[in-house]
């Protein structure tokens, strides 16, 4: 089981942290991911990292604003998310896909969590 929160209301150019808490088989390795989703819109790839932590793969919007990060110890999962625009707005949704292999697609993940919402106003 995956559970997002963090998420909330902020200014542009404010910041978020997101995290992701896991349970269930957490000691398995597996590829943690970042996906959002506007209303009417296809849920979007944000960012993800590999079971080690080294590893990580962001979209062109998330790229040097975004920062992901995971703490295997406690099972938890971040986004750090910087200089917030209005069209970060969006349901996020944490994720995961068990083995080894990063991939970007949702279609790809195995386990998701509720999703937490970020309201970013202009």
């Amino acid at each position: 089981q995956l559970q997002a929160s963090g998420g909330g209301s902020a200014q542009a150019g404010a910041s978020l942290r997101l995290s992701c808490a896991a349970s269930g088989r957490t000691n398995d390795p597996h590829i943690l991911g970042w996906f959002r989703r506007v209303p009417g819109k296809e849920r979007e790839f944000v960012a993800n990292i590999g079971w080690s932590g080294e590893t990580k793969t962001y979209s062109d919007s998330a790229k040097g604003r975004f920062s992901i990060s995971r703490d295997n110890a406690r099972h938890t999962m971040y986004l750090e998310m910087t200089n917030l625009q209005a069209e970060d707005t969006a349901t996020y949704y944490c994720a995961a896909r068990m083995g080894m292999i990063l991939r970007t697609t949702s279609i790809d993940y195995n386990y998701w969590g509720r999703g937490t919402q970020v309201t970013v106003s202009s």
